[in-house]
C-alpha cells in the first residue's frame, strides 16, 4: 500500500512541475511563430485504439489527449487496457507541413484481464488492475492543405498496474499511427 501511494505521489509531482513549468514558459514560443493549426479530432490506430483530440497552447507546444484501449504484452500475458494519456510536446517544423514531436506524458486507466492467478501462498487474485503510467513522446507529423493530419509517434514509458493484492511494475510503449481533421 505504501509502495502505491510512493508511485502516485511520484505521479502527482510529475504533472505539478510540468503544468507550472508551461505555465511560466508555454507563452514565451507565441511572440515569435505562427501556430499551423489549433484544434484536431481523430482516431489513433496501433497500440492505442481511441479518439484524440490535439491543441495546440503555443506555435510549438502541443497538448494531445487520447482515450481508448490499448493492448500491452507484459511477461508472457497479453493485457488490455481502458485509458486516457495526457501527451505534452514541444511542435517544430522540419520542412513545409512536416512536423516532428518530442515530450512526454502519462496514463490512468483499468486493465483486465480473462483469467485469474494465484500467489505462492495459494491466494487467487485477477488481472483487473488500476494502471498509471508515464511516457515519453516522440512523433512526426504531415499536414495536408484539406485540413487533414498523419501522425505516427512512439512512446516508450514505465507503467504501474495494481490492485488489492497485486502490483506489477514494467517498461509499457506505444506505436501509434493518427489521422486528425483541423478545425479552429
Amino acid at each position: 500500500q505504501q509502495q502505491q501511494s510512493f508511485y502516485f505521489y511520484l505521479l502527482l509531482q510529475f504533472y505539478q512541475s510540468l503544468f507550472v513549468f508551461l505555465f511560466l514558459f508555454g507563452n514565451d514560443f507565441y511572440v515569435n511563430a505562427q501556430s499551423p493549426y489549433k484544434n484536431s479530432l481523430g482516431v489513433t490506430l496501433g497500440t492505442t485504439q481511441g479518439v484524440t483530440y490535439k491543441t495546440l497552447a503555443s506555435p510549438h507546444f502541443a497538448i494531445q489527449l487520447d482515450l481508448g484501449t490499448k493492448y500491452c504484452y507484459v511477461y508472457g500475458n497479453h493485457l488490455w487496457s481502458f485509458e486516457l494519456a495526457p501527451n505534452f510536446a514541444f511542435q517544430g517544423e522540419l520542412a513545409p507541413n512536416f512536423y516532428g514531436l518530442i515530450g512526454g506524458g502519462g496514463s490512468i486507466g483499468y486493465c483486465w484481464k480473462k483469467y485469474s492467478y494465484f500467489t505462492v501462498e495459494g491466494e487467487q487474485y485477477s488481472r483487473n488492475n488500476a494502471k498509471a503510467g508515464l511516457n515519453g513522446f516522440f512523433g512526426l507529423e504531415y499536414k495536408f492543405p484539406n485540413s487533414i493530419l498523419l501522425q505516427l509517434d512512439f512512446r516508450p514509458g514505465y507503467r504501474c498496474a495494481f490492485n488489492g493484492k497485486f502490483e506489477e511494475h514494467c517498461f509499457d510503449w506505444g506505436l501509434n499511427f493518427g489521422i486528425r481533421y483541423i478545425f479552429d
